[in-house]
């Protein structure tokens, strides 16, 4: 099996990589930029958008680029390694996936081109405070009124939904609380009346918020996909917002070994640097280890993120969550161990690598959902 990147896929990494060293290259950078009102730069956003960054996941015919899962993971691995606020994860791969796998030609005509030149963010409005990490659990409510509909509920967590235009919403058409059938999604303007949005900053930097849904108006020409039908989009979506996670935790992982690493060099103790105590050069080794058993899972993850046996696709994501998570507890802990003290201060870099592995730890499954996932699907050896 060739892992070996093409000449484009490298080219395309050295540039996105470039981007991000020259505009989050110092922590006073990344500082500034997430102090804005949306916690991300507009006008870094337009630029990603010129650079063909943000239509990379699109096909030529709706305004994109043709890029596979491969290269759209590159970008989220890239921009995450410099801690890059942009609303990559949320508005191209949550938000735009959902229109690219399930929009019919009018809705992809209208929103995957302006996604593509940075004029139109998305923001996808599907978890909700009681479902965990159930994607079949909706509570939020569609009722069909005059040909219209009404929807009524709430969403917790939304990534970047006080930047988005528009909101890909899911809400429950027919069936009971936790059916797998009944749910529809919706695509709405984000300023639309009856919908209420509540931000907030996250513990790793980010943005997120909370949104009522009021009696809002929905016409039915605004039903995304087919109606009763978004949970296997839904699944789509998620797994490939786990994948690019996990590529992003790699990248994360990987720079904060190397700063690990620095670190030992030059701090010193009885007049020698620590590197020289063998108890932490294990340490740092079994870093490195643990660095390279999450990039081997993470390369599988994106071979896998587009399958179309879903049941294939939800065990491959979920053993490489598992493998990510505890990776990436094991290094930032470690790595928090090894520097002491100036591993939890906020004016150190390695902090903000901490907070985000701990972030992404958590996000769209903890290790024991996922490890029950894989459980139910019989492994990954389940045909032998």
């Amino acid at each position: 099996m060739d892992f070996d990147l093409t000449e484009e896929q490298n080219m395309l990494k050295e540039t996105v990589s470039r981007w991000s060293a020259n505009n989050y290259g110092t922590l006073e950078k990344l500082q500034a930029v997430r102090s804005e009102s949306l916690g991300f730069s507009q006008a870094k956003w337009a630029e990603l958008a010129e650079l063909g960054i943000l239509g990379l996941p699109f096909s030529e015919a709706d305004g994109g680029f043709g890029g596979g899962a491969v290269e759209t993971l590159m970008v989220a691995g890239a921009l995450g390694r410099a801690l890059a606020p942009e609303p990559y994860l949320a508005s191209v791969i949550l938000g735009g996936g959902a229109v690219r796998l399930a929009g019919n030609e009018a809705q992809r005509a209208v929103l995957l081109p302006g996604i593509a030149d940075g004029s139109v963010r998305l923001a996808f409005a599907h978890s909700e405070i009681q479902a965990r990490y159930d994607l079949s659990d909706v509570a939020t409510s569609a009722k069909l009124v005059d040909g219209a509909y009404r929807l009524n509920g709430n969403k917790s967590v939304v990534l970047n939904a006080d930047a988005a235009k528009f909101l890909v919403l899911s809400a429950r058409t027919a069936g009971s609380q936790r059916n797998p059938e009944g749910i529809t999604l919706f695509i709405v303007p984000s300023d639309a009346d009856g919908i209420s949005i509540r931000s907030y900053p996250t513990q790793d930097g980010g943005r997120a918020s909370d949104i009522t849904l009021n009696n809002l108006h929905v016409p039915a020409d605004a039903v995304l996909g087919t109606a009763g039908n978004a949970l296997p989009i839904i699944e789509r979506v998620v797994d490939g917002a786990t994948a690019a996670l996990c590529a992003e935790a790699v990248e994360l992982m990987d720079a904060l070994t190397a700063i690990t690493v620095e670190y030992l060099k030059t701090r010193k103790q009885f007049g020698v640097p620590i590197s020289s105590f063998q108890a932490l050069q294990h340490k740092a080794v079994d870093m490195l280890v643990a660095v390279e058993q999450a990039r081997s899972m993470a390369l599988y993850a994106s071979m896998m993120a587009e399958a179309e046996d879903p049941d294939e696709r939800r065990t491959a994501l979920s053993a490489a969550k598992v493998q990510i998570n505890r990776s990436a507890r094991f290094v930032g802990q470690t790595a928090v161990q090894l520097h002491g003290g100036i591993g939890m201060t906020m004016e150190y870099i390695g902090a903000h690598y901490f907070r985000r592995l701990s972030m992404i730890e958590l996000m769209f499954g903890d290790t024991s959902y996922h490890l029950r996932r894989v459980t139910a699907e019989g492994g990954l050896n389940k045909e032998a």
